[in-house]
């Protein structure tokens, strides 16, 4: 076996969990700084698609981001409107999955956002903090580091 011929694929294989690791790193520490909540459990998902698949559409900021405002406000606002049932999570859930495909922010970790709001009774706060915040630095860090490994990102901005 080439021990040498192997390493490069494993150093390739840990670039994306590098870049994960640095932007679930800097969103907490500039939020415990800034006493402000920057991270949510779906942008660790969000960082297996911005750094493991960066040329993916499903990548780009406007779905990133795009993605996290909308199935997040779907979420508040089925929360206000139903509370908190089967059928409202559910609601929540298929709305947020129908208006990212027609506005074409599809982004799966935000498919999340509406159980997420609606399981914790988040406040309207949270569409600021941590979803638009902490997803713009998402992309702000995808960014850098994309081009620190020489990897084209993002492919569109918009």
């Amino acid at each position: 076996m080439n021990s040498s011929a192997s390493f490069p694929k494993i150093f390739a294989l840990l670039i994306p969990g590098i870049g994960g690791f640095l932007a679930i790193l800097i969103c907490s520490l500039l939020g415990d700084f800034s006493r402000v909540s920057l991270l949510m459990a779906p942008f660790g998902a969000s960082c297996v698609i911005a750094f493991a698949l960066p040329q993916s559409p499903l990548a780009q900021p406007r779905s990133l981001v795009g993605g996290h405002l909308l199935s997040t406000l779907v979420g508040l606002c089925t929360l206000s409107a139903f509370g908190v049932h089967a059928w409202s999570l559910a609601l929540g859930v298929g709305a947020a999955i129908t208006l990212m495909q027609l506005t074409r922010t599809l982004h799966p970790p935000a498919g999340a956002d509406p159980l997420l709001v609606m399981l914790t009774g988040a406040g309207w706060g949270f569409l600021l903090t941590p979803v638009l915040l902490g997803a713009a630095l998402l992309v702000l860090v995808a960014l850098v580091y994309h081009r620190a490994t020489r990897t084209h990102y993002p492919t569109a901005w918009w």
